[in-house]
């Protein structure tokens, strides 16, 4: 059984485009970009780490769904190394799932199909013992994504297990104007916390940025997995950031040319980032000294951008109120 026009990943992003997917299919009509702004996800850059995209966030997955109106219940299999406790748990969440699919609900499943992040259960197939929907690495024509019933129990392994997430009932209604103002001033915020500067994956905003483009000066250096995730997300979520302040600007007519002038700079930024494709996705070498010479202007064109877009959203601050 498979719920039919469920919207695929258009945001490659971990924690909220699930979300988006799921509302619109229940009849609410965000844009991924919009999801990414209020969600705060659009403005985010930690790490460099492979977990930086999960773990940097404005809220939580649970605190978007509340915020657009809607209630919720969760199903946690286990936290890190709780493999017995996660086996155990998802023996009565499955049927749980099959239930939500049955009544015309997709579900928000935690490495249900291909990586540790919320992806979208919209199907079943008992006979093959698997469950169908779609996560953030594949592409618009793809075919759905299959995997077996059990394999969110495997999360426990290398992180917590989270389970599902069912999005419940609507009971209240965003509040958009707070919470894109709300979004606005977190993203300056964040950009600007350099409480942690010096400490590996917990950098944040411009002194990650800083720091990123920085460790490839040295022509030593490898590229990591974090780096390779991270890239993959952030290309794409700064992208939405610069459509988000696009689509709110005639909302906050006083503040509409600098936020204009700020989404200028996001788009610029994901453009620049689109340069180094070759040099950070996953198939590109760990270690090449000519790699990170071609690389590291690249991310400091890219960070001087996000600087720029993060200035602009600054000064408009004063004029959204």
């Amino acid at each position: 059984m498979v719920i039919d026009n469920v919207d695929r990943f258009r945001v490659a992003e971990p924690m909220f485009e699930g979300v988006r997917i799921i509302l619109g299919f229940r009849g609410e009509h965000y844009t991924p970009e919009y999801i990414q702004g209020i969600s705060g996800a659009a403005f985010r850059i930690a790490g460099i780490c492979p977990c930086a995209a999960n773990c940097s966030t404005q809220v939580s997955t649970t605190d978007l769904i509340k915020l657009c109106g809607y209630d919720y219940t969760e199903s946690i299999l286990g936290w890190t190394g709780d493999v017995e406790d996660a086996k155990q748990n998802v023996v009565t969440l499955i049927p749980r799932i099959k239930d939500s699919i049955r009544a015309g609900r997709p579900v928000l499943l935690w490495y249900g199909f291909a990586d540790t992040a919320y992806e979208v259960v919209t199907g079943f197939d008992d006979t093959e013992g698997t469950f169908v929907g779609h996560h953030m690495w594949q592409g618009l024509e793809d075919k759905p994504a299959t995997a077996k019933q059990t394999r969110a129990e495997e999360a426990a392994q290398i992180c917590p297990a989270f389970g599902a997430i069912f999005v419940g009932d609507k009971v209240g209604t965003l509040d958009a104007h707070a919470a894109e103002v709300v979004a606005l001033k977190e993203a300056v915020r964040h950009a600007r916390d350099s409480r942690v500067a010096t400490d590996g994956p917990a950098r944040q905003g411009l002194a990650c940025y800083d720091y990123w483009a920085d460790a490839f000066r040295d022509l030593e250096t490898k590229r990591t997995v974090g780096d390779s995730y991270c890239y993959f997300v952030y290309r794409s979520t700064h992208r939405a950031a610069g459509r988000f302040l696009r689509e709110i600007a005639p909302k906050h007519p006083k503040a509409a040319a600098l936020l204009v002038k700020a989404a200028r700079e996001f788009i610029r930024e994901a453009a620049t980032l689109d340069k180094a494709e070759t040099l950070l996705a996953w198939d590109s070498p760990d270690q090449d000294p000519d790699r990170n010479a071609k690389l590291q202007p690249i991310l400091a064109k890219a960070r001087d951008h996000y600087a720029a877009g993060i200035a602009y959203i600054e000064e408009a601050l004063p004029l959204l109120e």
